[in-house]
């Protein structure tokens, strides 16, 4: 009579006797990698105040990015694989707030009459584009991370995100190299569109804000989509 029990009991304890192991006390660690990067920030600002402020800047990025799992691929990937569109609402958003940033500052330059800075990134709409996006789709899925994420993951210590990153190099260098032939033979003969040459600047942004609201109003809908119905 007394078996069952005792067979309870070393059941009991096997499944609660199990000590998890006490997680390492990470301040400290941070702490001091905290003031390592000031101190190297420090260290650059005497040969290039650009150089301190791009790897402070860098730094606490990396940080933001870490922190909020923040990835792109993510953003077009999660709706379909598990409903959630909390990353992709969160990427319309910074959608948004750099859309009215940076029409203030292409605005701004405009109205004093001088060159409007990233004009020369305003590039014709061709076959390449879509290509290029489609061949990028699949490897960042693939890969399970965009390249913020993949540096994000890189600095975490993940392998997979160290091949894809040697690859998105080899990639790069590939592409720059190809480039000319592709501008030559498809990118200069697609139509260039700058929607505040169409719709004038206040236009152009709210037009760009209403689309973006639509897709924000959708992405919430097909997360609830399952408890409305």
């Amino acid at each position: 009579m007394t078996e069952p029990n005792t067979a309870s009991s070393i059941s009991t304890r096997s499944r609660t006797g199990s000590k998890k192991k006490p997680k390492k006390n990470q301040v400290p660690i941070g702490i001091a990698l905290f003031v390592v990067m000031i101190a190297f920030g420090l260290y650059l600002a005497p040969k290039s105040p650009y150089l301190s402020i791009f790897w402070l800047v860098g730094s606490c990025f990396g940080f933001i990015l870490q922190r909020s799992r923040f990835c792109f691929t993510a953003s077009m990937r999660d709706p379909s694989l598990t409903g959630s569109t909390s990353v992709t609402r969160a990427v319309l958003i910074a959608f948004a707030i750099t859309t009215i940033g940076f029409t203030a500052i292409k605005y701004g330059a405009y109205l004093k009459g001088l060159p409007i800075p990233g004009q020369s990134f305003v590039v014709p709409i061709s076959l390449a584009t879509a290509i290029g996006a489609f061949i990028f789709g699949i490897g960042m899925v693939i890969a399970g991370g965009c390249a913020s994420g993949t540096l994000m993951r890189v600095g975490e210590g993940f392998t997979m995100q160290i091949l894809a990153l040697f690859f998105f190099v080899v990639g790069s260098l590939w592409g720059a190299h190809d480039f000319g032939w592709w501008k030559l033979n498809f990118i200069v003969k697609g139509p260039t569109v700058f929607l505040p040459d169409i719709f004038g600047w206040f236009g152009a942004v709210a037009i760009q804000l209403l689309f973006i609201a639509v897709l924000f109003i959708l992405a919430d809908k097909w997360e609830n989509r399952k408890t409305e119905f």
